[in-house]
């Protein structure tokens, strides 16, 4: 009875541990970014875009599908003012993300 009893909880360890696996391989897909024309991009991020960074021009976009969801990233420039605002697959924005300050060198 002992044996048998030790064979069912070695066997329920393998599936816990089994299952724990697949769960967190699946979780972690590597994103997928594609360059897109500016023309292409939907009109409600044209439309926030020409409202709230009216001063702005579009210097490019890509998309990025990563874990099931699909994000737009937009590049818009005013002088040396770089921005990347973030939308969701519908057009509607999400957020700013934070640019870094580095320099190039001359």
């Amino acid at each position: 009875m002992k044996k048998v009893l030790f064979v069912m909880v070695l066997m329920m360890s393998v599936l816990i541990i089994n299952a724990q696996a697949t769960k967190t391989s699946a979780t972690t897909t590597k994103p997928v970014k594609t360059t897109i024309n500016v023309a292409d991009l939907q009109k409600p991020i044209t439309d926030n875009i020409a409202k709230d960074y009216a001063a702005y021009t579009i210097k490019g976009a890509t998309s990025v599908a990563a874990n099931n969801t699909l994000t737009y990233n937009v590049v818009v420039v005013k002088g040396s003012a770089t921005e990347t605002l973030v939308y969701d697959k519908d057009g509607k924005f999400i957020k700013k993300l934070p640019h870094s300050t580095t320099e190039h060198h001359k």
